[in-house]
């Protein structure tokens, strides 16, 4: 049987429109309304909404977690016999992780993203820029040497994202030579020791919630080693907000594994195209609507 990992997106892959094909199903319905009770308003509306409103952090988080989870949900029904081996998310995609791991069930990861993309919303300090065509090693050593500033995602060999104040990721980028940066859109800089005060907070609700022994090993994005048991994977979760998305490890951990098979549940295609950078010779899928669901279902 084929050694299958399911990866779960974070922000960065939303888009206008996005999961309106799931409104009609009763199992989508039910999950809707949950949220809505749950955050106060409706994701498909939302979803439905222009492009910079959806892509505030406030919004994003929760539709993400709740399209990804339900496509989940959907997936395991009509592949029963072919669960997943691993599982991990990028970022705000662990949660979705956690849940199909049934770590937390779904109304209690979604309010602690209610809570996380709450406080991460409200930061105000520092920024992100995305990388692409460097010298690992010497970008690697200017970052270290310079305050204020962290390689908060390392995507692929190729690609990391920098956070931290304006003023070190410009010192950074004076001193070494890059071949494209991309300035995100974010309200602070996420992953990294700037969201301290964020994290602090979060960690009150976060210590409220029973985590339960993962039905699936779960990689975790500051530490890329799968577990299942729960004290670890809410350690781990406590670090998230100021630790870095490690994901150019969590392909190399899939090689390790043996994996032959991602499948990308959730809203557009953003990890398989990392994946395939670290995982060559890995199959990709994408599940991120009805119907690659039922191109897929056995």
């Amino acid at each position: 049987m084929t050694k299958i990992a399911w990866v779960f997106p974070g922000q960065g892959s939303q888009f206008s429109g996005m999961g309106l094909d799931l409104i009609d199903h009763p199992i989508a319905q039910d999950r809707f309304t949950q949220a809505q009770e749950i955050l106060g308003w409706s994701v498909p509306h939302l979803c439905q909404a222009a492009e910079e409103k959806l892509s505030n952090t406030l919004y994003t988080q929760p539709c993400l977690y709740v399209l990804s989870s339900i496509l989940a949900e959907l997936l395991l029904q009509s592949r029963a016999e072919a669960a997943p081996a691993l599982l991990a998310g990028h970022s705000l995609g662990e949660y979705v992780a956690l849940n199909v791991a049934q770590v937390f069930n779904f109304e209690a990861g979604l309010r602690l993203v209610k809570r996380r993309a709450e406080l991460m919303s409200q930061a105000s300090e520092g920024t992100m820029v995305a990388l692409i065509g460097f010298n690992r090693e010497q970008l690697t050593e200017i970052v270290h040497q310079t305050q204020n500033v962290v390689l908060a995602n390392d995507n692929h060999e190729g690609q990391v994202v920098l956070s931290g104040t304006q003023e070190a990721i410009d010192t950074v980028l004076a001193a070494t030579k890059v071949k494209r940066k991309v300035p995100l859109s974010v309200s602070g800089a996420f992953h990294s020791p700037l969201m301290t005060a964020a994290a602090a907070e979060f960690k009150e609700l976060l210590d409220s919630v029973a985590f339960q022994t993962a039905k699936i090993p779960v990689l975790s994005n500051v530490e890329p080693q799968p577990t299942c048991e729960a004290p670890l994977l809410k350690e781990r979760l406590v670090r998230q907000m100021t630790g870095p998305v490690r994901w150019r490890e969590i392909g190399l951990e899939f090689n390790r594994r043996g994996i032959e098979q991602v499948i990308e549940v959730g809203p557009g295609k953003v990890l398989t195209g990392l994946i395939k950078r670290t995982c060559p010779g890995v199959a990709l899928t994408n599940v991120s609507d009805l119907e690659s669901l039922q191109a897929i279902a056995p």
